[in-house]
């Protein structure tokens, strides 16, 4: 492609995104989710998929790319054209990716452009009722009293869970034993089934089973008590700083998307999430607090995510699945 006509291309995809008439006639445009259907990251794309489509004036649909811990649609997003058709609705796996995979085909700082952080939920611990744990600190006296007895579940190795109670340990030198599974479904099925004394998970996976009775969560680590988890303790109010984890749902573009078309689809974005039954199934079904960031705020929080996340990868020497 010559110059003239790839500016030529940019320009017209801005164009398409600041005209809702035009577009509708002239393109499709997906929005590629790194995982499976079923996750909360293909939830989130969604709930927000047909408000975009209102918005944008284009069919707007999802794309299910899983594998690789989310490598394998990030590098389709990485690698397509940057004309405002093609976009990343991820995880907060993303921030580990390089540290994980440093083989990667792509560069998930260099090549992608960030567009908006939707909200995030406070990573909690959670066990069966009948357990004992009613309290980080117990966990912490039972894991000195018995060095790798305590056993707690996660979605994975390198996973932004299994790094916290990593990072747990290292804090309060204490040892744990560690079993991975590769879905949330299968940690929260073994830990109601006894198998673990608990799990870490994301407030969206524990919810349904601590409303039926079957779990109980007992910390989560967010930097302050979510409204709707408002009687459950954080990690730093039992005196243990410095780990605050959530799970978190970002939108990102190939590198080069015009800043136009960047700028409508957050403010499209904006609408979306505004409207009060999709706040209402991010508050209540995802358990999230909504972010809503611009851009450059998106930027500034996915680079301390990197930079923290994958300083404990090297630390600790992990390894993905």
């Amino acid at each position: 492609m010559t110059r003239l006509t790839r500016r030529a291309s940019l320009a017209a995809a801005a164009a398409i995104l600041a005209a809702p008439a035009v577009r509708a006639q002239a393109a499709t445009i997906r929005i590629v989710v790194p995982f499976a259907p079923g996750g909360s990251t293909d939830a989130v794309a969604r709930l927000v998929a047909p408000g975009l489509t209102q918005r944008l004036g284009a069919t707007v649909i999802v794309e299910n790319r899983g594998g690789a811990a989310g490598s394998i649609g990030t590098d389709v997003v990485a690698k397509a054209r940057p004309d405002g058709l093609t976009w990343l609705l991820t995880f907060d796996s993303h921030a580990t990716l390089k540290a994980l995979l440093p083989q990667l085909p792509f560069d998930p700082e260099r090549d992608l452009d960030p567009v908006m952080q939707i909200g995030g939920a406070p990573y909690v611990l959670a066990c069966r009722p009948d357990k004992p744990f009613r309290s980080i600190t117990e966990v912490v006296d039972a894991a000195r009293a018995r060095p790798d007895a305590v056993s707690f579940a996660s979605t994975g190795n390198g996973t932004i869970g299994h790094l916290t109670m990593v990072l747990l340990q290292n804090r309060t030198r204490t040892r744990m034993t560690h079993l991975p599974y590769r879905s949330g479904g299968l940690a929260v099925n073994d830990t109601v089934a006894g198998h673990t004394d608990m799990m870490i998970g994301s407030a969206a996976v524990v919810h349904p089973h601590v409303r039926g009775g079957t779990l109980r969560t007992f910390a989560q680590f967010g930097p302050e008590r979510l409204p709707a988890l408002a009687d459950l303790p954080t990690v730093a109010e039992a005196g243990i700083q410095g780990l605050e984890a959530e799970a978190w749902w970002g939108v990102l573009a190939p590198r080069g998307t015009p800043a136009e078309a960047i700028a409508r689809m957050n403010a499209a974005l904006k609408e979306s999430l505004s409207d009060a039954q999709v706040r209402r199934t991010m508050e209540e079904v995802q358990q999230a607090r909504l972010v809503m960031s611009s851009p450059a705020e998106f930027g500034a929080f996915l680079a301390r995510e990197v930079a923290k996340w994958g300083e404990v990868v090297r630390a600790n020497n992990i390894r993905a699945d």
